[in-house]
């Protein structure tokens, strides 16, 4: 009985958070390039030595670290908790792309912290997204990016190399079913176009990671709760509008992955060594939400007291405390399943790489690849020796 017990708290104290206690590489494979790069194709882990973002309020992490069942929660920008460049906590307790690279530079600089809007330098820092925002404001973000990014006492653009994430696309699609011309696919194409373009422009020794935009139809799967029927009416009219079929979301989603992967296919940003754009598409695949009984507990359970079978069965309800209180934006816990598939797409070879797996977050976190210990590029997956 104790040990059941001690089983049920185990699965219930970490529901909130996870991180990967004690992770860390092989030491060659931690440090720096011996001189720094010159190309962004031979670009190490700890050869990053500033972060930024842009994007819309899983940029900023709304409702990230709130309590369960505070709806006015998600109106706070959890920044330090997201899943690209949040620097709350450490690796050992939350998973985000920016504690994974202070495993590799533990100088890493502008990730966000705390809470607080984009205009509040003392958290945001480099992490620029505006909740609500839709595609064709990235082109205004990525300007404003660069305007702290250049004007930064601490910052050296021309010399330190820079790794920029962007996430947008959401806001999107939640409006294409009643504004289809101005929410197209090209359109959404061109809008993250203008935005590269813009630090490919300004910015030397930098490369953007350009996550792959993720299906809102999954949002149908957790609305369970009348809340979340109502906030999703209020946060997402297309995936409330029963004339919007699943399959219609599904469509729009892919088409949109389409645009988003002839911006890397196309080659335009891969004209100079010093800059290029990495698209990581773990979300574009994902079909299915985290479900109760989490896996490894239910296995235990299974393991040791076979009888149990009949008894603790999963029951198939998606697992909310993936999601904040509004059952659409990620929690703590979600940013951190979020951070761990980024990284491993970005360690994952072009035309290699894995698609998220919400329903078992056993996977590991990776390492780089010793054979080529680089963040992946179109270049380098093609042929590493060359870099």
């Amino acid at each position: 009985v104790i040990f059941l017990c001690a089983l049920f708290s185990a699965a219930a104290g970490d529901a909130a958070d996870f991180g990967v206690p004690g992770w860390s590489c092989d030491a060659d494979l931690m440090k720096k390039s011996k001189s720094v790069p010159k190309s962004v194709h031979s670009l190490r882990p700890a050869d990053i030595d500033i972060v930024g973002a842009i994007g819309d309020s899983m940029t900023a992490a709304n409702g990230a670290g709130a309590e369960e069942n505070d709806i006015l929660g998600v109106a706070i920008q959890y920044r330090g908790l997201t899943f690209s460049v949040g620097g709350d906590k450490t690796l050992d307790e939350h998973i985000t792309m920016a504690n994974i690279l202070k495993k590799f530079n533990p100088n890493l600089f502008g990730f966000s912290i705390r809470t607080g809007s984009a205009n509040v330098w003392e958290t945001a820092k480099l992490n620029a997204g505006i909740p609500g925002a839709h595609s064709w404001e990235m082109e205004e973000q990525a300007n404003d990016l660069v305007r702290r990014i250049k004007e930064h006492p601490e910052v050296d653009y021309k010399n330190q190399w820079k790794l920029i994430h962007i996430f947008i696309g959401a806001n999107d699609v939640c409006r294409w079913c009643v504004h289809q011309q101005d929410e197209s696919a090209d359109s959404y194409r061109d809008n993250i176009r203008k935005a590269v373009q813009v630090l490919q422009r300004e910015l030397p020794k930098t490369i953007v990671v350009l996550t792959g935009i993720v299906d809102v139809g999954l949002l149908r799967k957790n609305a369970i709760e009348r809340k979340c029927q109502v906030t999703h009416a209020l946060e997402c009219e297309c995936v409330a509008m029963e004339a919007v079929t699943d399959q219609m979301l599904l469509d729009i989603t892919a088409q949109y992955a389409q645009k988003e992967q002839e911006l890397e296919d196309s080659g335009e940003f891969d004209t100079a060594d010093d800059f290029t754009l990495a698209i990581q598409p773990y979300f574009e695949k994902v079909d299915d939400l985290y479900r109760n009984v989490r896996s490894w507990y239910y296995s235990v359970l299974v393991s040791i007291f076979p009888s149990l079978l009949s008894v603790f069965q999963p029951d198939g309800t998606p697992y909310m405390d993936f999601f904040a209180p509004d059952c659409f934006h990620f929690s703590a816990f979600g940013h951190s399943v979020a951070g761990k598939s980024l990284w491993n797409n970005m360690m994952e070879p072009v035309g290699s790489k894995s698609t998220a797996n919400f329903t078992d977050i056993s996977n590991p976190l990776l390492c780089p690849d010793a054979s080529c210990p680089f963040i992946r590029t179109t270049k380098n997956s093609k042929d590493c020796n060359k870099y």
